[in-house]
């Protein structure tokens, strides 16, 4: 009896657990067994391997055959399990040593002919092998080379076949190594503020946002501009640090979307209002992460609000407060960070044009329409912005507004401070945060005492002003930190921006 043990990585939400492949020959009718709660996919791989072993020249043991896959209550998916699978066949038959396996944990899919195809969750698997107690080499396929390189600190090999793989083990040649890429970040989204004619208000509040990652609801009439303002935001959002660059590209990675040309750039997922809840905060048999989770450290943008489903809408609800997603299976729970920017655009009807003659909806149509939005996640968004459409003389001018550039510039300022203050935007503070990072002089509390009041805000829908007057605050100050209080103008602003959805469209504009 012969066993051998190869060293692989399965897939838990962001994570990437070890996963011992343990191959047992044994005397006994010939039989080819995988154990250790595999999927389908992983099944499946008993006849990829033997295939692969043969036609790359190895012989396949015709005796009874047992792999391992554990830890055993860990579900298994996906092809990435062949590569250790076939060479810890290799191994305990004698045709490999197995010491230098110690050494190695391995991933690939194999095809027929014994090439080494491409995986998802490549990234992860690096993250996960260079912050592991005892760091190995990850040998995976050479095509997910530039992702996995973006891992510093992780050894690497890439593989393009099973043959050059077990050469590498043997000794007679090396397997070439990935060698670390420091990659510049991409350049800023398509698109400039310049171009947007008008709109001085919502660039403000766009601005606003954009500083201290707040939740923005525009609402407005068909062709008011709501989606191109939503366009440019991330042209004046702060740059990634390379902590968030690298949770980006792994999520991309993990949904098999990533794409070298976007390292460094932050997310802008806008999902079309027909995409279920499963596509927007992530699901399946085997649960991947949905746009909520992909827009990780960028921004969602969802237009056309009201039309998307209430289960959807109300799904976000938890991902708004906390920056996570669970997706719950009989099997397992699989957790997803979503820490992203919730931007979105409605009209203030069904056909976007309330209180104008051209306005067909009765009272009853208008306000089934608003109350697709629930009082819950409305309390969740920081801004609700009334968008009015640009005259037809300011249309007709040349497009000389403000650059992108000198906007992002007063953005990164504001977030320089925030982050020196108390390490995060304003928008993530919690309550105990608030109360020591967002000191209001008396004029400013009184007002927002006052407001709240009159308004019956919630405590949820008060903090959320405090926070918004913080980041104004911190845009209008001088000062290196921006310690200073709030002032009551800055107060101001906030309180105006907070206004209810029902105020905000009554005008049809969202005056």
């Amino acid at each position: 009896m012969s066993l051998a043990v190869a060293r692989s990585r399965a897939l838990v939400g962001l994570d990437a657990p070890e996963v011992r492949v343990e191959v047992h020959l044994g005397n006994g009718l010939p039989a080819f067994h995988i154990v250790g709660l595999p999927e389908a996919e992983v099944r499946e791989s008993r006849d990829r391997v033997r295939a692969a072993l043969l036609h790359a020249g190895f012989d396949f043991p015709n005796r009874r055959l047992t792999v391992n896959l554990a830890p055993a209550d860990l579900p298994k998916e996906s092809g990435r399990f062949d590569l250790p699978i076939a060479i810890g066949i290799l191994a305990a038959s004698g045709q490999l040593p197995s010491a230098p396996l110690d050494e190695l944990e391995l991933v690939g899919e194999l095809s027929l002919t014994g090439a080494v195809r491409p995986i998802r969750g490549a990234l992860a698997m690096a993250l996960a092998v260079a912050r592991a107690a005892r760091p190995r080499t990850l040998l995976l396929p050479a095509a997910n080379g530039a992702e996995a390189a973006l891992v510093d600190s992780a050894r690497l090999l890439g593989a393009v076949d099973l043959i050059g793989v077990v050469a590498h083990i043997t000794g007679k040649t090396t397997l070439k190594q990935i060698v670390p890429a420091q990659r510049a970040p991409a350049p800023a989204a398509d698109g400039d503020f310049a171009d947007v004619k008008g709109q001085a208000g919502a660039k403000r509040a766009l601005e606003i946002a954009a500083a201290g990652a707040h939740n923005l609801l525009m609402v407005g009439p068909p062709g008011a501009g709501k989606s191109l303002l939503a366009q440019r935001l991330p042209t004046i959002q702060p740059p990634l640090s390379r902590d968030e660059a690298l949770e980006t590209a792994a999520l991309a990675s993990l949904a098999g979307r990533f794409a070298p040309a976007d390292w460094g750039r932050r997310p802008f997922r806008a999902p079309h209002h027909g995409a279920s809840a499963a596509a927007i905060v992530g699901g399946g048999a085997n649960p991947r992460p949905g746009e909520a989770s992909l827009a990780h450290h960028g921004v969602l943008f969802l237009d056309e609000l009201p039309e998307f489903s209430r289960t959807v809408l109300e799904a976000l609800r938890e991902p708004l407060e906390n920056g996570r997603i669970g997706v719950a299976r009989a099997a397992r729970q699989v957790e997803f960070p979503a820490r992203f920017q919730l931007v979105a655009a409605m009209n203030p009807c069904p056909c976007g044009y309330l209180g104008s003659e051209r306005c067909r909806c009765t009272p009853e149509q208008v306000r089934r329409y608003q109350a697709r939005l629930s009082g819950p996640l409305l309390d969740r968004i920081d801004i609700l912005l009334g968008v009015r459409p640009v005259d037809e003389a300011t249309l007709m001018q040349r497009a000389d507004g403000e650059p992108s550039a000198a906007i992002a510039a007063r953005v990164a300022r504001a977030r320089t401070r925030q982050l020196a203050r108390q390490g995060k935007p304003n928008a993530h503070l919690a309550p105990p945060e608030i109360d020591r990072h967002c000191t209001l002089d008396d004029d400013a509390a009184a007002l927002l005492r006052r407001v709240a009041r009159q308004q019956h805000w919630s405590s949820r829908a008060l903090h959320r002003v405090h926070k918004l007057a913080r980041t104004i605050a911190d845009l209008d100050r001088g000062g290196p930190n921006g310690t200073s209080t709030i002032a009551a103008r800055h107060a101001a602003e906030a309180v105006a921006y907070r206004r209810a959805l029902g105020a905000s469209v009554a005008d049809g504009t969202g005056g």
